[in-house]
């Protein structure tokens, strides 16, 4: 499993490199910005057809992600859906294959500022998940601890062999983690970003992912 092992809040955590956040003392995995049915949404409001493979895509990870760690419990931090339209557009299949991955699992959907409802599928419907000592929410609140968001998209860039690498990223400091998307279309935020920078410690970190795992200060 290509990983990268840390703690925060004492709870030892790993970051995978498809994006997803895994803890084994809770048999818990967690995923953020899935934003499924995005391409729906696009060719919708501005008549800009996309191939529709990103659904598809992103639950074919996450099933991948599933086989691998034989989560119990999945957390899914929010904007799982692109909007809510989105969501009640999905095709049979593919909520078919929501289905199937939740089977046997506690799974809960917490609220993002694109989903900001109930969603008609199965699961726990949440506006933050406390899980002591680690809060699991889609936006990252100034001062907290022990914290576990998304929303932002981070990405990182790394420079070697005379070249430059831009990889979605986990970002950490001793209290919060920031995660990566993890669906496909989604775009990304550069560390350095101002409201980033704020956000985390001066000593934090960028995880970034991929096959080969790079852990790095937070480029500023």
């Amino acid at each position: 499993m290509n990983r990268h092992d840390f703690t925060l809040a004492g709870a030892p955590l790993v970051a995978l490199g498809s994006g997803a956040l895994w803890w084994p003392g809770q048999s818990l995995l967690c995923v953020s910005d899935l934003h499924l049915g995005k391409s729906e949404r696009i060719a919708r409001r501005s008549g800009t057809p996309l191939p529709p493979y990103d659904t598809r895509d992103t639950l074919t990870r996450l099933g991948g992600d599933l086989a691998q760690t034989n989560a119990r419990v999945i957390v899914c931090l929010g904007d799982s859906f692109d909007d809510i339209a989105a969501a009640d557009a999905l095709p049979e299949e593919e909520k078919l294959w929501i289905a199937r991955l939740q089977a046997g699992r506690r799974w809960v959907w917490i609220e993002g500022n694109h989903d900001p409802g109930p969603v008609e599928m199965g699961g726990t419907h949440l506006a933050e998940l406390p899980v002591p000592p680690l809060t699991f929410r889609h936006i990252a609140k100034p001062g907290a601890s022990g914290e576990i968001s998304g929303h932002y998209h981070p990405k990182a860039t790394i420079r070697a062999r005379g070249r430059s690498i831009t990889r979605s990223a986990f970002l950490a400091d001793r209290d919060r983690v920031i995660l990566p998307a993890y669906g496909t279309y989604t775009g990304g935020l550069r560390s350095h970003d101002q409201i980033l920078s704020t956000l985390m410690r001066r000593e934090a970190i960028a995880i970034l992912t991929g096959h080969n795992m790079h852990a790095i200060p937070m480029p500023r």
